[in-house]
């Protein structure tokens, strides 16, 4: 058995794995903790962590019906995310490895949502192009197999995730941004109002959303206060709608540039309906199939990592002593970190 630990951002996770099958998927969120500031605020982040990662990873041995005694090897994850946050969960995994002499796995988390396509039931197996959307990433992958992936294309500036959840707060809808902005956007008028959707013209496969919230921000401000509370829905809809469009405009031009029979989504946002329900009509008018995990699969998770876990290559003790968490890039490098590969010319 495997035992992955996840704590890249504000959600504490630990999960048991017996190959492609995931015996528990612990998730513990500090939403409530943030939801005060708007955002996730690091340090907070990281001190709940250390409060949290104890229990979530007993409560994840008790539902898989283990205890340390069967675990084989420790995945973690080693980064991109909030450094002080990645520290204590790659100090946790690192004692109880190495209290028990156990390989670790270190886990770079975008690797983690591609390879949630790999558990049962109903695994995808590469090659397939997967787009992962959520508050610290979105980028388009080529995925030919499993041990990474390469980068087609990479946000310039706001993940989607962020760019939701700044447009919740400016709507006064408060935090996580993205589910209080569907919930809204669902008596609202896609149309209402005309939001830009960047890079569309663009022959390249880079999204950008700084663009699309300064436009909110906008007409927020020729609203006013009252305009903002009558129209909110109305905007959160249009604000979406924009989203939505620039995401699957990218992945529509990579489908075009050949050869792909499988799209996965991946990240917080891939748990958007609108932006599943359209990548579902565009994958119909392709012919291709569409792989969508299960909404507890889309937002950080720690099976995930166990699932990556098991194509990369083990550390063993006390190798890893003195292996550090890296925020952002491809981690350290001495090549021990599975993620992403450079990007072919297009």
């Amino acid at each position: 058995m495997l035992l992955a630990i996840e704590t890249s951002c504000d959600d504490t996770c630990a999960a048991v794995l017996d190959g492609p099958r995931a015996l528990s998927n612990v998730i513990s969120s500090q939403a409530a903790a943030h939801a005060g500031f708007g955002g996730v605020v690091p340090e907070v982040a990281a001190r709940r962590h250390l409060e949290l990662v104890e229990p979530v990873v007993e409560a994840a041995l008790a539902e898989a019906g283990a205890s340390l005694d069967d675990v084989e090897a420790v995945a973690v994850t080693a980064g991109p995310g909030l450094i002080g946050a990645l520290l204590v969960g790659l100090s946790a995994a690192k004692a109880i490895a190495a209290a028990r002499r156990l390989p670790l796995i270190p886990v770079d988390h975008l690797q983690g949502h591609v390879a949630a396509n790999f558990l049962e039931p109903e695994p995808l197996d590469p090659p397939f192009l997967c787009l992962i959307a959520s508050g610290g990433h979105t980028l388009l992958a080529a995925v030919r197999d499993r041990e990474g992936y390469e980068t087609l294309g990479q946000t310039l500036d706001d993940a989607a995730g962020e760019a939701l959840d700044k447009s919740a707060r400016l709507l006064g809808l408060g935090y996580p941004g993205g589910p209080a902005i569907q919930r809204e956007a669902e008596g609202g008028d896609p149309e209402a109002f005309e939001m830009p959707v960047a890079m569309a013209r663009d022959p390249g496969l880079d999204f950008s959303f700084s663009g699309l919230k300064t436009a909110l921000a906008y007409r927020c401000r020729e609203l006013g206060p009252e305009g903002v509370a009558a129209r909110r829905a109305d905007l959160a809809a249009s604000f979406q709608a924009a989203v939505v469009a620039q995401l699957v405009a990218k992945l529509r031009r990579a489908l075009r540039r050949g050869g792909w029979e499988a799209v996965a989504l991946g990240g917080g946002v891939a748990a958007n309906g609108p932006l599943r329900d359209a990548v579902a009509r565009l994958c119909e008018e392709h012919g291709v199939r569409l792989k969508l995990v299960p909404p507890a699969l889309c937002t950080d998770n720690a099976a995930m990592i166990g699932s990556a876990a098991r194509f990369a290559p083990r550390i063993p003790y006390p190798d890893y002593l003195d292996y550090d968490a890296f925020a952002s890039g491809e981690g350290p490098g001495d090549g021990r970190v599975v993620g992403a590969r450079p990007a072919r010319a297009h």
